[in-house]
């Protein structure tokens, strides 16, 4: 997904010692489509690897509507595409062709460079159709930010899933609970779909470094202090944290180790080296990415 430079989310100072801050995202749109932005942040700028969350919808098309996010590079990330409703067709310059349905997750790995498109695929144009959804990047560590670029498709039966007392969780990336998924990684992350029932609780696992919550529907409760759908809540390293939900809600935990050094991110180029970024600016304006087979009459052009 290309991103657009815009506004930064503000941030909630109102909020308990577990708690490091709340992240109130900025509303952005992607190709007529809202989105709602809580990273990158200036004052956060990665939760662990995670350097880039978008939440896509939830939004409806009319007949012959659809998304249309053009061609456009990468470097030095790895992009995670879940949804919740929905389908995305993905493709790339490797050659893939992958549509992606409600429960499963594309990652994508540029490396070095990779060039891709997502769009509403053509069946799904003949009827009305939704999308909702979470889009995000993953910073690649220094010793893969040149790496050969790789993509993986997940389907659900590799995201291991768990219920009981009024929590049903799904491992999305990594290791939570005894719960791997097989999904691969450039560095150690989590990332957890979490429904709970009205008055449910649920303990946030302490062992990963850094951690932030993320509301898709409802509410919950951290240490007394309530909080609504659409933000962010980054925790405090080490906190022990439980939430509890108010009503039936729905969110998702993210976080990992915290990365191997600073980046800088600038339009859809991450890299520890700003020399990198535009190296990579220059390799896009003079057309030196492959391009997607199958959809290269179309690009987004620098900003």
């Amino acid at each position: 997904m290309s991103w657009m430079p815009g506004a930064d989310p503000d941030v909630n100072f109102d909020f308990p010692e577990t708690v490091e801050m709340v992240i109130i995202p900025r509303t952005g749109d992607l190709g007529n489509f809202g989105v709602l932005r809580s990273l990158p942040f200036r004052r956060k700028r990665m939760v662990g690897p995670f350097i880039f969350w978008d939440q896509m919808g939830p939004g409806e098309f009319l007949s012959g509507q659809g998304i249309d996010v053009r061609p456009h590079p990468h470097i030095g990330l790895s992009t995670v595409t879940y949804l919740f409703d929905g389908s995305l067709h993905h493709r790339d310059s490797l050659g893939t062709d992958q549509t992606i349905l409600p429960g499963e997750i594309n990652l994508m790995s540029a490396g070095s460079g990779i060039v891709h498109s997502e769009r509403t695929g053509q069946k799904q144009r003949q009827v009305p159709s939704r999308l909702f959804g979470i889009q995000s990047w993953l910073a690649q560590p220094l010793s893969r930010e040149e790496s050969s670029p790789t993509f993986h498709h997940q389907s659900r039966d590799g995201l291991p899933e768990e219920r009981g007392e009024g929590v049903q969780l799904k491992v999305l990336l990594g290791e939570a609970f005894g719960l791997r998924s097989s999904v691969p990684l450039d560095w150690p992350a989590i990332y957890l779909d979490i429904n709970l029932e009205k008055g449910a609780r649920f303990s946030v696992p302490r062992e990963v470094e850094e951690r932030a919550l993320y509301g898709l529907s409802g509410r919950f409760e951290v240490a007394g202090q309530e909080y609504p759908a659409k933000q962010m809540v980054v925790l405090r390293p080490g906190a022990q944290v439980t939430i509890k939900a108010l009503e039936p809600t729905r969110l998702t935990l993210l976080g990992g180790e915290a990365m191997d050094g600073p980046r800088y991110i600038w339009w859809n180029f991450v890299s520890s080296s700003r020399e990198r970024l535009e190296q990579a600016k220059e390799d896009w304006r003079l057309g030196r990415f492959a391009p997607v087979p199958g959809d290269s009459e179309e690009f987004i052009p620098l900003p």
